[in-house]
């Protein structure tokens, strides 16, 4: 597990996220897959506070493994994903334009995610045991 550290916190929060192409289209082949990885890259150069960690495709929908800081709400990194990766998308591959016309967008309204990290049983064992090892001077073990 890997802890982030800024000034006033520490924080391991992971997310799955799933974006969906619009109408799913079978846009992504690894051309485009790897457009959109660059894409990526570019926005944790300007929000180096949401790490990518993995990244992954089909046809129709992309898997990300994300790491936020809890300064920064998840569906804002959601929409910041998609503005920065729709449109220069769109531009890059000239094919989109016919399956997409009338639009900028590429993907669809909605997006799944659900958080990735401790499971419940290690959180309850954490709580539980608290104030009986030590002064809280040692690292707690997980996993």
């Amino acid at each position: 597990m890997e802890l982030v550290k800024l000034s006033h916190c520490v924080y391991q929060c992971e997310y799955h996220v799933v974006l969906v192409t619009r109408y799913r289209k079978k846009i992504f082949n690894e051309g485009v897959f790897a457009y959109l990885d660059t894409k990526l890259a570019e926005i944790t150069e300007h929000y180096p506070l949401v790490m990518f960690k993995k990244v992954n495709h089909d046809k129709d929908h992309i898997h990300i493994l994300v790491s936020v800081a809890p300064t920064i709400a998840v569906g804002k990194v959601v929409g910041i994903i998609k503005q920065n990766t729709s449109r220069e998308i769109k531009q890059k591959f000239p094919f989109l334009k016919q399956v997409y016309w009338g639009s900028d967008g590429i993907w669809s309204e909605g997006y799944f995610v659900s958080t990735v990290g401790v499971d419940e049983e290690v959180i309850q064992a954490y709580i539980e045991h608290q104030g009986k090892k030590d002064a809280g001077q040692t690292k707690f073990e997980i996993g």
